[in-house]
């Protein structure tokens, strides 16, 4: 397995001035590899996570049963149309939220592994880092997407359980009474799954000398507390 990590953006730009690391709320330790740095695709999040395309859908149908039902009622074409038209800009400011939401996911959200550690720094507003000791991690599945793409979630260990309301939208659905975290929206998933796994199992080698449960480890504003060594 290879030392040399890769991103999913061709540059960092460093937004967050409080990390000591990108991604990250304190520097890794000597002994410690970057295995890998990514984030979300904004594209994939307004699809998947958010369900952009099932929204625009629902919105049309909407226009179109407006519309059908004034012609129904007067047999104007015009009063048709002019039934739903206005409905329309509002319809499209409510896609285009949900497309900002997207974009500012992606923006924020950077995933991190290493040799020893999953690391999701997430958060729009109030900006969280949650350290996940490789070794903390029970199983992993691959929900896989149209071209490659797709999600990892994230099964820890019945005592590790991180609140629902904190992942969200990182979290896998409707599982509230032991939440996953999920990897959202990655565009080559086969490839980085591969690495997790590999990841893991050198980590499960090695659990009996490292103790360390999960963490919630940074606040944005503030760059205090951080990762286990």
């Amino acid at each position: 397995m290879s030392g040399h990590h890769a991103h999913t953006t061709h540059e960092h730009e460093h937004e967050h001035e409080f990390e000591p690391e990108y991604g990250l709320p304190e520097r890794l330790p000597a002994n410690e590899r970057l295995l890998w740095q990514g984030s979300p695709v904004a594209a994939l999040v307004f699809r998947h996570v958010f369900h952009g395309r099932g929204i625009a859908f629902y919105f049309l149908l909407i226009l179109v049963v407006r519309s059908a039902l004034e012609w129904g009622q007067t047999g104007s074409w015009a009063a048709a149309l002019g039934a739903s038209t206005w409905l329309a800009p509002v319809f499209a400011l409510g896609l285009l939220l949900f497309w900002a939401m997207s974009v500012l996911v992606a923006k924020t959200t950077v995933y991190t592994i290493t040799d020893r550690r999953l690391v999701f720094r997430i958060g729009i507003v109030l900006n969280l880092s949650f350290n996940i000791p490789l070794h903390r991690i029970r199983s992993a599945d691959v929900c896989r997407l149209p071209n490659g793409a797709g999600e990892i979630c994230i099964d820890l260990l019945e005592e590790d359980k991180i609140a629902y309301p904190h992942l969200w939208p990182h979290a896998r659905p409707w599982r509230f009474s032991h939440p996953q975290p999920m990897m959202r929206a990655l565009p080559a998933v086969e490839s980085m799954a591969a690495l997790l796994e590999s990841a893991w199992r050198n980590a499960q080698s090695q659990k009996s000398i490292r103790p360390t449960q999960v963490v919630q480890a940074v606040h944005a504003t503030t760059g205090e507390s951080g990762l286990p060594a």
